[in-house]
């Protein structure tokens, strides 16, 4: 089977925008529309990969009209992190993002205030703030490139990048965006986030009526099997049924638009399920991610074992849209026209989760996951208060505490060895660590070795203490900020520049000078010089990624 999307793109000539201001655009014949569905804390545990206990006949449809992957992993076994990966195409631990979660920048443009004084420690016991990543100048998020390329791209409406949102990467970011409100003939790329399977909502939709039966869910061997455990595992499988209904949903709204063949879907999960040893784990029940993209016509589907990790969907994106992907993108392209060698190996890492702080690296390829600890001495279990709001989460404790649970119930709670190594494809549950099996000796070394070669000449910002890193990032804590976008004319048209490096500059053309502008306004992105009118007013906006964006300027033309 050839696992690649095909249409045809043409590139016609520049044009130009009939309004006020003028630049000009790639715009490519058929090009796709894009739409991005997005569940969360889920793992494969879905019809579609065998798993029939949730009735989803949506995404059921969905899948036989998909190339659905097999071996789809996440970065880490959180959602802040994994989803700075995806927006930039960079492993967190490259980009200083693998912390969970280092400010409030959730939802939107972000709320763009940071804490001095937090009840967060990192590895040494120092103290940490809030803040926000600062990536290297040179990343960006890939929406950009397909904003370039001519695209209108909305999110609705989670962000959790690890940093606000800036201005340059969305033409809608809000609870309103939508590919219906894009400029006529324009193509869209569309992210939809779903919350419905969070892991909140174990708690949350506690007063919702259960539509699965807890006596027939199937309990993981990690978790003990008892009414608790299974009224909180129906819960899951009872919110993975309201998703489906929300994924249907988006496909009834394509097909009203007439948008439905000439549109790609993707449709995954931000990192594995919500359980307990599930999420924030770097085993397969944290990484291991539902995957499917329905193509153009539906012209691809099955199945493939292809490896593929989250850091790869920006790549992808990018290619899939002929557009030129950068050389700093640490991903790889799994389809269109700079599609790449499959993979061997998919990494992830684990580091902070809110009050916890360890350090863990995993290799895992298409049969064994392996996990080198740096703090052997810590347990596997860490006592996060957050997820104590799991109704399970009491009596699994208590049962704990009375040393009823079994030897492999014990297993999450016992301390780490310095080294692990599973056989998925015989272990899928990652219970039995084969690290001291000599039988299986090669193994372990040739995951070693991937793992050494995946880090050789890459930074690990994870290798620093935390309040050491914020250091480096905000001097003195405090958050830098983005230098304005000073602007000039050159041949008739407007350059704008800032003098800080790696800084993206957003741009909106009135007709007055005391317009009250804020995220939501409509900002063009500015990529090269643009033409306006004399006597408009040219209002200005810089930000590099992690800085505080620039004061709004506005100058008369």
């Amino acid at each position: 089977m050839k696992h690649k999307l095909s249409y045809l793109y043409v590139i016609i000539l520049l044009i130009s925008c009939k309004s006020s201001q003028e630049t000009t655009t790639i715009v490519k014949e058929n090009q796709p529309n894009i739409l991005w569905i997005v569940t969360e804390d889920s793992s494969p545990t879905l019809s579609f990969y065998g798993d029939y206990t949730a009735k989803t006949p949506n995404l059921d449809a969905l899948a036989k009209e998909s190339l659905v992957y097999d071996n789809a992993f996440a970065c880490v076994g959180v959602c802040a992190p994994t989803r700075s990966a995806i927006i930039t195409g960079m492993y967190p631990t490259s980009i200083g993002t693998m912390h969970m979660r280092t400010g409030k920048d959730v939802f939107s443009w972000g709320k763009r205030e940071y804490k001095k004084d937090i009840p967060i420690k990192d590895i040494t016991d120092k103290p940490i703030r809030q803040y926000a990543a600062v990536l290297p100048e040179e990343v960006k998020c890939y929406t950009e490139y397909l904003r370039i390329a001519g695209y209108y791209c909305t999110n609705n409406y989670k962000t959790d990048y690890q940093f606000a949102a800036p201005v340059t990467a969305w033409d809608e970011n809000n609870q309103k965006a939508h590919w219906r409100n894009r400029p006529k003939n324009k193509p869209f790329f569309a992210v939809f986030n779903i919350g419905t399977t969070h892991e909140s909502r174990l708690w949350k939709n506690e007063n919702l009526p259960l539509t699965v039966n807890p006596k027939e869910v199937k309990v993981p061997p990690y978790l003990p099997d008892n009414e608790a455990t299974r009224l909180t595992i129906a819960r899951h499988y009872s919110n993975v049924e309201l998703m489906d209904a929300e994924v249907g949903e988006f496909i009834k709204q394509l097909k009203q638009d007439g948008l439905y063949d000439n549109t790609i879907i993707f449709f995954y999960s931000d990192h594995g399920g919500p359980l307990p040893r599930e999420k924030r784990e770097i085993y397969d029940s944290g990484l291991k991610i539902p995957f499917m993209i329905k193509d153009v016509n539906s012209k691809t589907r099955g199945r493939t074992d292809r490896l593929i990790s989250q850091v790869d969907f920006a790549p992808t994106m990018l290619s899939l849209t002929a557009t030129k992907i950068p050389e700093y993108i640490e991903g790889k392209s799994f389809l269109g026209n700079q599609q790449t060698e499959p993979r061997n190996y998919v990494y992830g890492s684990s580091d902070r989760f809110d009050e916890y702080t360890d350090r863990i690296r995993s290799v895992r390829n298409k049969q064994f996951l392996y996990l080198k600890n740096y703090y052997p001495e810590l347990p596997k279990y860490k006592d996060i208060g957050y997820r104590k709001n799991i109704p399970m989460m009491p009596d699994f404790l208590k049962e704990k505490e009375n040393n009823s649970l079994n030897d492999k119930q014990k297993i999450w709670f016992t301390t780490k060895t310095e080294e692990e190594l599973y056989d998925c494809e015989n272990d899928p549950y990652n219970l039995n660590n084969l690290v001291a099996d000599p039988k299986y000796a090669s193994q372990l070394k040739e995951m070693r070795k991937a793992l050494e070669t995946h880090q050789k000449n890459k930074v690990d910002y994870g290798i620093l203490p935390e309040a050491e890193f914020i250091n480096s990032i905000w001097p003195n804590s405090e958050q830098p900020i983005t230098d304005i976008a000073i602007l000039s004319i050159k041949n008739k048209k407007v350059v704008l520049k800032s003098k800080t490096k790696g800084a993206s500059i957003a741009y909106f053309v009135s007709d007055k000078s005391d317009e009250k502008l804020d995220f939501n306004s409509g900002w063009k992105l500015y990529f090269e010089p643009i033409t306006v009118q004399k006597g408009k007013y040219i209002y200005t906006m810089a930000q590099r990624i992690g800085y505080k964006e620039s004061v709004i300027r506005v100058e008369k033309m």
